[in-house]
């Protein structure tokens, strides 16, 4: 397509999408005098706090402050809501005010799961306790009576998606005066793609919204390119790879995205033909077509356990479709991100104010049990100590080491590993720094088997 003209009014429509949505600081979490909340305040508002000495900081991140001389019945406190976007592997969430269906953006968390490692770990379990079954180990009778799974029961790897997701916006609720949340509801519907009716049907309500959750599902599927050349940042449109001209069906295994060019250039012939010239990209291409939707099937079983324990937690829950998501951000000329995502979930009409930075947080766990480590044949080659706390300290604490003199003199603030021998590593910004002394370190927060970092949250797009 052809850059639009300085006269033309898609630049017109342009420049009033980066006006309507402008991007600014993350706000700073305030509590009052007794750690009730209150309404969040900008960054520089709580610099003069700190600096006038009417606030201490309550938590290093996300970054909380304490006033020492209000209470909430003092303050005026108009109350935020949340915006949930759940997914397999990341969930967005969104900190907001809304207000005759405009919202301002003021926090956001893209929260990464750790769904696979649990998977990992209980199907490496199950091969160790099938391994024993046939080796001369001693004998342990057979126990059926506690097999019954309870009623809403999930696998521990779709569970911990739900906790940490109920994990996060508790905490959310205990920083914020939290008073409605948004939960994207309706993903994708896995049965209506995978055995072949038609994408036309009932099932998908026609209109503005229609056929955007297919559409979502295959872009996330060939991740945003063309399936053919490996185009991003173009138009793409949904093409079947078995021609419908030749028998090929409308299920989602045999579509897949394909840029104009390509589209036009394959027409209705046999991916076969189209592709004759280049035999490894047309494995590559049947190969990726039959991937399962393990990621959309694990969102669909873990959305109703997830807006249960929403409704049990908070007195307003409201639920949209990934469909209108999409389409309220599409309105706003927002950019494909999980937190804008939850930004965007159900009924609005604008977004103006959208964060500039984003805090995300990868699920890491809280250690093992395990005091041994092996080698590749199972028989150990290293004991570590009973216990997890040395000096006061523990592995992951976020600390700050001032070194006086030395090679290793200044001031390294990060992440620590502890050693029985107290002489500590802390993992900077800058590098990893060895063999601290535990009495230069300073505690800022504690463990809580979280990783945090910061990224800066994409631009808004031309619409």
């Amino acid at each position: 397509m052809p850059d639009a003209s300085p006269g033309d009014g898609r630049v017109t429509l342009n420049r009033r999408v980066e006006e309507r949505v402008r991007e600014g600081h993350p706000v700073v979490f305030v509590l009052d005098k007794h750690g009730t909340p209150l309404q969040p305040a900008s960054p520089a508002r709580a610099r003069k706090l700190l600096k006038g000495g009417r606030a201490v900081v309550a938590r290093h991140t996300p970054f909380v402050i304490r006033l020492k001389d209000r209470a909430a019945a003092e303050s005026q406190v108009d109350g935020v809501e949340l915006g949930i976007d759940p997914g397999s592997k990341h969930t967005g969430i969104a900190v907001f005010t809304a207000k005759d269906g405009e919202r301002r953006g003021m926090y956001a968390v893209e929260l990464t799961h750790r769904g696979g490692a649990i998977r990992d770990k209980l199907t490496a379990r199950a091969a160790y306790r099938r391994g024993r079954r046939s080796r001369n180990l001693r004998h342990r009778a057979p126990r059926f009576s506690n097999r019954t799974r309870p009623r809403g029961w999930l696998a521990p790897s779709l569970r911990h998606r739900v906790d940490t997701t109920m994990s996060w916006t508790a905490r959310l609720a205990r920083w914020a005066p939290v008073r409605a949340v948004h939960v994207e509801l309706v993903a994708f519907d896995t049965h209506a793609m995978s055995n072949g009716r038609p994408l036309e049907g009932i099932e998908y309500q026609h209109g503005t919204l229609h056929g955007t959750e297919v559409r979502e599902c295959l872009l996330a599927k060939w991740g945003r390119t063309c399936a053919y050349c490996g185009a991003t940042g173009v138009p793409l449109n949904i093409d079947h790879i078995h021609p419908r001209s030749h028998g090929g069906s409308d299920r989602v295994s045999n579509l897949c995205t394909a840029c104009v060019p390509c589209n036009e250039k394959k027409s209705d012939h046999p991916v076969g033909d189209f592709l004759k010239k280049s035999p490894q990209q047309l494995a590559r291409i049947l190969a990726q077509a039959k991937t399962p939707l393990h990621d959309a099937a694990a969102v669909n079983v873990t959305r109703w356990a997830l807006w249960r324990a929403l409704d049990a937690a908070f007195p307003t829950v409201r639920t949209g479709s990934g469909g209108r998501t999409k389409w309220n951000r599409a309105r706003n000329g927002l950019p494909k991100t999980h937190t804008l995502d939850a930004l965007c979930v159900g009924h609005l009409n604008t977004v103006t104010r959208a964060p500039a930075r984003v805090l995300t947080v990868t699920a890491t766990g809280r250690g093992t049990y395990a005091r041994t480590r092996t080698d590749k044949y199972g028989f150990p080659r290293l004991r570590l100590p009973r216990q997890k706390t040395s000096f006061g300290y523990q592995t992951g604490d976020l600390a700050r080491a001032v070194v006086p003199t030395g090679k290793k003199a200044g001031t390294h603030t990060g992440r620590i590993a502890v050693r029985a021998t107290g002489r500590f590593n802390v993992k900077t910004a800058y590098g990893l720094i060895q063999g601290i002394g535990h009495k230069h370190f300073r505690l800022i927060q504690r463990a809580d088997g979280y990783a945090y970092a910061t990224r800066p949250e994409e631009p808004a797009i031309a619409a």
